[in-house]
């Protein structure tokens, strides 16, 4: 249990939130969510101990363990990955450690023989005698597998690293867990394993995620950082998605009517302020007026950019005819005789092998050639490709923004391109902003925008969710539903997936390829009965 009592946080001058009052339960999943910026993260290290808040306490009982999902991935390179995980719980590490070195001295005292008997004790309260086979567990359930158990954490990738210290958060038993963004870097399947592992968790879970599929799953309540303040709810992302909405159109309705009660009043004190009979009336309809106007309606953090790709055309008969495709690259076979023909308006998800995905898209948009096979548009598809890594896209750059937009602006006019911009969220003083210095969201909005203007009516988009807030996930997920044309993608958010893809193509690790007509979650079902 963790119970907060009126935290702030003042971060660089900026209030972040204040005020915050809750009460973290066992048994229950709380999911933090918020606009970019409004201090998701923040609010954990603070529950974790690690931030001290300006204001307030966080109090936790004593006899509770703490675990967290660290995020460093160098910390534990210097050990081998079955030691790492066991030091979620870092007790039980040390009495295994320490009972080694008991046991491993030549000159082992009765004394030694006292100590050794009280960690052995200790060690098996913890339930140390099956601490190498649960955290085996965890890594396999993670998609490590046994070979890599023993390996020093230092030959693991940076995606294989994020697993090893998922999976050292999960071991032990923790009664309270927190976790930030776990899914990343994980796999579909990796993904519902933790689904099914949280959601028979115990004790008390708080995470920070931008998988709305995932909240769902597992949240019982959802905890939103907005107008500065730290408020819970009961029920999970969708509820509160439904029930925002209703409240911020309650919201606007009462603001509505407060503007026309204030527009009388102007009227009513502008008619009658001159009327000596009438003064006294108008001072009390002036303070009354001074009142609305002082009281101010609080300004959401929510903010959606406007996303909507328009096709210049219509496709023809004739969309994509993709035939033997095979490509191996440094001794790995990503692609071999991938075949598969497009018609119109379906949307595809690749799923499976990432590398090999890229790789596709990239033979697609010209960019590499396949060792064999082709490729095949018809006449009247027009293209636009949202790339896995943008980098030569703004590395080096020394364009402002509004520079940047203009090569792909088919009108040159700074009122139009703010405009377009401004729709994306950045206004004023954003737009003239190095594009090198742009965070990774922004760069994902300005790639966004460019392929906006392309009119293409077939999209390509490469793990387009990537850096983005919840908002804009919803604005390009609800985007392509709505676009007519074909669209063939990759992503990781099961939601966005499950609403836009009509068809779904598995690419296997040997490089080759299964094609499946039918939804992601028909997909799934078949894969979990093969």
């Amino acid at each position: 249990m963790i119970t907060v009592s009126n935290v702030s946080l003042t971060f660089g001058g900026q209030k972040l939130f204040s005020g915050a009052d809750l009460r973290f339960l066992p048994g229950n999943c709380y999911g933090i969510i918020g606009a970019n910026g409004a201090g998701k993260s923040t609010f954990l290290r603070i529950l974790s101990g690690e931030l001290e808040p300006t204001t307030g306490t966080v109090t936790i009982p004593p006899e509770e363990r703490m675990s967290t999902l660290k995020q460093n991935q160098f910390q534990f390179d210097a050990y081998p990955v079955l030691d790492t995980v066991i030091m979620g719980n870092q007790r039980l590490y040390d009495v295994m450690k320490e009972k080694e070195a008991l046991y491993a001295k030549e000159d082992f005292s009765e004394e030694d023989g006292v100590k050794a008997s009280e960690l052995e004790g200790e060690f098996a309260e913890m339930d140390g005698w099956n601490a190498e086979s649960d955290a085996a567990a965890l890594l396999t359930g993670l998609g490590i597998p046994v070979e890599m158990h023993y390996l020093p954490m230092s030959e693991l990738s940076g995606g294989e690293k994020f697993k090893v210290l998922l999976a050292q958060a999960l071991f032990g038993h923790p009664d309270i867990l927190l976790l930030d963004e776990p899914t990343n870097n994980l796999d579909n399947r990796s993904v519902a394993w933790l689904e099914n592992f949280l959601m028979d968790f115990p004790g008390t879970l708080i995470v920070v995620s931008h998988d709305r599929w995932f909240l769902n799953n597992i949240c019982t309540h959802i905890v939103d950082i907005d107008y500065n303040q730290v408020r819970m709810y009961v029920g999970n992302y969708d509820f509160w998605y439904e029930s925002s909405k209703m409240m911020q159109s309650l919201m606007a309705d009462q603001k509505k009517r407060r503007e026309d009660k204030i527009r009388d009043l102007k009227a009513f004190i502008q008619r009658f302020s001159a009327n000596k009979s009438k003064a006294k009336q108008a001072t009390s309809r002036r303070k009354l007026l001074d009142e609305l106007t002082l009281e101010q309606m609080p300004a959401s953090s929510r903010r959606y950019p406007w996303v909507a790709f328009t096709p210049d055309r219509e496709a023809g008969k004739d969309i994509l005819t993709v035939d033997g495709i095979s490509l191996n690259v440094d001794g790995v076979q990503l692609l071999k005789d991938v075949s598969f023909v497009t018609t119109r308006g379906e949307k595809i998800a690749i799923v499976g092998n990432e590398q090999a995905a890229t790789a596709l898209f990239r033979i697609l948009n010209e960019e590499i050639r396949p060792d064999s096979g082709a490729f095949k548009w018809g006449v009247t598809i027009s293209t636009s490709y949202f790339p896995h890594d943008n980098t030569r896209f703004f590395e080096g750059c020394d364009l402002t923004m509004m520079e940047w937009f203009a090569q792909y602006s088919p009108d040159q006019t700074e009122t139009y391109m703010r405009q377009f911009l401004g729709r994306m969220l950045f206004s004023g003083d954003d737009v003239y902003k190095p594009v090198a210095v742009l965070s990774g969201g922004e760069k994902v909005r300005v790639m966004l925008s460019r392929m906006m203007l392309s009119g293409a009516n077939f999209l390509m988009l490469d793990q387009p969710t990537n850096h983005l807030d919840l908002e804009s996930i919803t604005a390009v997920n609800n985007a392509l539903i709505s676009f007519p044309g074909n669209v063939l993608f990759t992503c990781h958010d099961h939601q966005f997936i499950s609403t836009v893809a009509t068809r779904i193509l598995e690419i296997h690790d040997d490089g080759t390829m299964s094609d499946y007509y039918c939804t992601y979650e028909d997909y799934l079902a078949r894969k979990d009965a093969e």
